[in-house]
């Protein structure tokens, strides 16, 4: 532990002004630089500490309060054992509510977007957070997304950007498509619209191309991971094992392919469906009659008005139309009526499926709806293990027949179970699992099929349809071909806002500025247009956390050799409402760079702990609700270490926080103790500690010792209940002896105040003045427990009466149980408990539990 002595003008303050105090401190911070991390020929070890960076609109709330926090203990932690930590700060400062609040303002979204940030700020700032303010970033500035459009371009180069046309989710109210991930319920996650289907050409992200990458290396994640956020991003890409099918379609010259889990039930097969919103179905009902175009457009427009989470419910009533149009069964040569309904959906598979309504409840309720065949291929009631059952047969020799299998036509229920396949030809027999194996085998065979996966995950569309996001940098000829802007032409950088209507139509405002959409082919020289789309916010913050290392860097997005020295990210630090979107997004560019060269790690956080929320009346706040906490006003009431003192303590870091349980009053008196003890020390800077009271430095070391064990499982609020035991104790020693000039109290003072530092940094560091130190405490290096303090000598051993607590002894830590048990049949208070009746049995744990029965 340093133990530089300060100044001799160095006074204890007289009074627990918190305002003068954090002014004093943070000055001092600004001006010493004290948190930027260490640079080339820095040889601490290093960690990388960051929390998800905040998105300007207005001020803090107290989810960025607890946020930053956990952050800053973690960081603070690690510089304290020795290690030159990075600990950023950025902006995700594009986006769809800076253009919404400067539309309805009247306003640029840069003024919004930069107003709020300086607010947000100076916030960050009065909390006491220990950033390298150096390196901020704001994903708005052409400095930034300049390397936006050049990781689109990387992307581009090796076919990983395309642009297609399909159906997309549009959102009628903020007039732009959105991705899969970004619709919660069939409803924008932005402003609740409900979300429509829309055919537009759009830019998609191959994210697919590595979805087995993307599920399998969530198993390097396990245990550093929350679970919780490894299984939504499983069950997201929803990867499903089978097979490839082919069917040939009478009238048409190419074969259709159908996905299926299911190869083995292709016996079973009686229709085919394919989604209404298909090129399929555009295409097959071509061919049929006037009446049934007619009926399939009305049913197309109809569906296009449902969402997909509609369209997916299992209790809906089933709908559809005939497409008087056949399949061919591949494994048995059968005709198939082909219909289309809308529980097929477009994007899943090949927007087709072979229908097997006796195994599948949808099927099995289309099929009763329509009046469709219904067959049975596998028997439930088989043993799938073991040899197959034995055919029996009465007196003569006549075959028994077993007992006949539930009739889901009469029913209503499909058989779902495992078992034993029937009327399937040359599967007949043969487990499940043994059956679709064969199945796969036979159609390989005849070229008519294949092993296949499938996935829920769909292609990332990063297209979108608003001003107030990166251009993507690609240029449209009048030929039809897209080519990229050269790079020495980037940034592409975005116009004046106020020569443009910013209000949603549909397409893109850019579309309109015809001096910037308007520029030549990089090719010809000649005219051609921007791409007026810009991009998707979430890829803005797929790689900001590498961005960081080479944040004024205009030649290059970041530096490799930084990438090696610092990542990837040791500790993350975010809510759970980010398990999917963003975390998956950045999990896949990491992958993308890896595969490039660039970085030499597949995973970009290695660590991740998921804040709980903080609450109000056990409500979510919100400003419509009225149930508001602002982070300002805690400020300006309390200060900045009494709320992070009484944030860190108000419960486990993963669970929600009731702010009407934070104890900010608490937290107060406690600092103002600490402060008080640092000032009553009366012994100098240079004594030897050793000679202090044992009992206090037992509390000390055991507490050296605890701690890092306890802040690495991010057990904060333990840390601060047991740092007001230690307070306590010092309290104690100072005022009913040895007295504050005993060398264990300066040692426990000390001790307490580098402990402090991560919870409450301005009043750790007054104490280390206080003490007789330079600044800065945040550079103190951990004091090593001393091992024969740790040995208790004395515990306290509980004394139970049938069941009751009834007294408490201190006993020798190594006492026997005989001895342990003669004291607890002693002592007075449970003399009095035992009364006159009989002591039946005695139960010892020597040396914390005695329990006594009686009758």
């Amino acid at each position: 532990m340093s133990q530089t002595p300060a100044p001799e003008n160095s006074a204890p303050a007289e009074a627990f002004d918190v305002h003068a105090i954090q002014a004093k401190w943070q000055a001092h911070w600004e001006q010493d630089e004290t948190f930027l991390a260490g640079g080339d020929a820095d040889n601490r070890p290093r960690k990388y500490v960051l929390p998800m960076f905040p998105y300007p609109s207005g001020d803090l709330h107290m989810g960025h309060a607890e946020n930053y926090l956990y952050s800053d203990i973690i960081a603070r932690f690690w510089r304290h054992r020795g290690y030159n930590v990075l600990h950023p700060v950025g902006w995700d400062s594009f986006g769809l509510p800076a253009e919404n609040a400067a539309i309805q303002r009247g306003e640029d979204p840069r003024e919004w977007t930069y107003d709020n940030i300086a607010q947000q700020r100076a916030s960050l700032k009065r909390y006491g957070i220990s950033f390298d303010w150096s390196r901020v970033l704001h994903t708005s500035d052409p400095e930034y997304y300049r390397w936006n459009q050049w990781l689109f371009q990387q992307l581009h180069d090796r076919d990983l950007a395309y642009r297609k046309e399909s159906p997309v989710n549009w959102c009628p109210n903020d007039q732009t498509v959105l991705a899969n991930e970004q619709v919660v319920d069939g409803a924008c996650e932005r402003c609740g619209a409900v979300v429509v289907k829309k055919k537009l050409t759009q830019w998609y992200f191959k994210i697919t191309d590595y979805a087995d990458r993307l599920l399998d290396d969530l198993n390097q994640l396990e245990g550093a991971w929350p679970s919780k956020v490894l299984q939504m991003q499983r069950n997201w890409i929803g990867r499903s094992v089978g097979a490839d099918i082919d069917f040939e379609i009478e009238g048409r010259d190419e074969r259709i392919t159908v996905f299926s889990t299911r190869p083995d039930t292709l016996y079973g097969a009686t229709f085919m469906v394919v989604a209404p919103d298909s090129d399929l179905a555009a295409e097959l009902v071509e061919g049929a009659s006037p009446e049934v175009r007619e009926r399939f457009q009305a049913y197309l427009s109809a569906t296009q008005k449902q969402t997909d989470i509609e369209r997916q419910q299992a209790d809906r009533e089933k709908t559809g139309v005939s497409l008087e149009r056949f399949a061919i069964n591949p494994i048995n040569g059968e005709r198939l009526p082909i219909w289309t309904a809308d529980y097929v959906l477009a994007d899943y598979g090949h927007g087709a499926v072979m229908a097997v309504p006796a195994h599948d409840q949808r099927d099995l309720d289309f099929a009763r709806k329509f009046d469709l065949p219904v067959r049975v291929v596998v028997d439930t009631t088989a043993p799938i293990t073991g040899a197959l059952p034995v055919i029996e047969t009465d007196d003569d020799g006549n075959l028994i027949d077993p007992e006949p299998l539930p009739s889901p036509v009469d029913t209503g229920e499909a058989l779902t179970g495992e078992g034993r396949l029937m009327n399937s030809g040359d599967l007949n027999g043969l487990s499940q699992r043994n059956a679709i194996s064969r199945a796969i085998e036979i159609l390989t065979k005849r070229g008519t099929g294949r092993a296949a996966k499938q996935y829920r995950l769909r292609d990332w569309l990063i297209s979108r349809q608003r001003f107030w996001g990166t251009p993507i940098p690609m240029v449209h000829t009048d030929d039809g071909r897209i080519e990229k802007v050269p790079a020495d032409q980037l940034p592409v950088t975005l116009p004046q806002a106020k020569d443009l209507d910013l209000k949603p139509k549909g397409s893109s405002p850019l579309g309109a500025a015809t001096d910037w959409v308007t520029t030549t082919d990089p090719v010809t020289g000649e005219a051609a247009l921007r791409d007026p789309d810009t991009m998707d916010t979430f890829v803005d913050s797929s790689w900001y956390f590498l961005r960081f290392l080479s944040s004024q860097d205009p030649t290059q997005a970041f530096d490799p050799k930084n990438a090696l020295r610092w990542a990837p990210v040791d500790t993350y630090v975010g809510g759970v409402e980010h398990a999917i979107l963003h975390l998956l997004y950045a999990r896949f560019i990491t992958k993308v760079l890896f595969d490039g060269g660039l970085v030499d790690f597949t995973e970009p956080f290695s660590s991740l702990i998921n804040q709980g929320m903080v609450i109000l009346d056990g409500a979510k706040m919100s400003k419509s609700k009225g149930n508001l906490v602002l982070f300002s006003d805690e400020l300006n009431a309390h200060g900045a270490d009494a709320l992070r003192v009484a944030l860190a303590f108000a419960g486990p870091v993963e669970d929600d926080k009731d702010w009407k349980d934070v104890q900010t009053a608490g937290a107060t008196k406690f600092l103002a103790r600490a402060l008080r003890a640092a000032g009553d020390v009366t012994s100098e800077t240079g004594v030897k500690w050793a000679d202090g009271d044992q009992a206090l430095r037992r509390v000390t070391h055991r507490l050296l010792a605890d701690a890092p064990g306890l802040v690495e499982q991010t057990k904060f609020n333990v840390v601060v209940a047991r740092l007001m035991e230690l307070v306590n104790a010092i309290r104690k020693t100072i005022d009913q002896g040895p007295g504050a000039a005993d060398p264990a109290v300066r040692e426990a003072v000390e001790v307490t105040a580098m402990i402090l530092d991560l919870f409450a940094p301005h009043t750790a560091e007054e104490m280390w003045e206080t003490l007789g130190y330079t600044p800065s405490i945040s550079q103190v290096t951990w004091r090593p427990a001393d091992p024969t303090l740790l040995v208790e000598e004395e515990v306290t051993a509980v004394v139970q009466v049938n069941g009751k607590v009834r007294a408490q002894l201190q006993v020798p830590a190594k006492i026997d149980s005989a001895s342990l048990e003669k004291m607890a049949r002693e002592d007075e208070k449970v003399i009095r408990s035992v009364g006159d009746k009989q002591i039946v049995k005695a139960i010892v744990r020597a040396p914390k539990i005695v329990s006594l029965v009686v009758k």
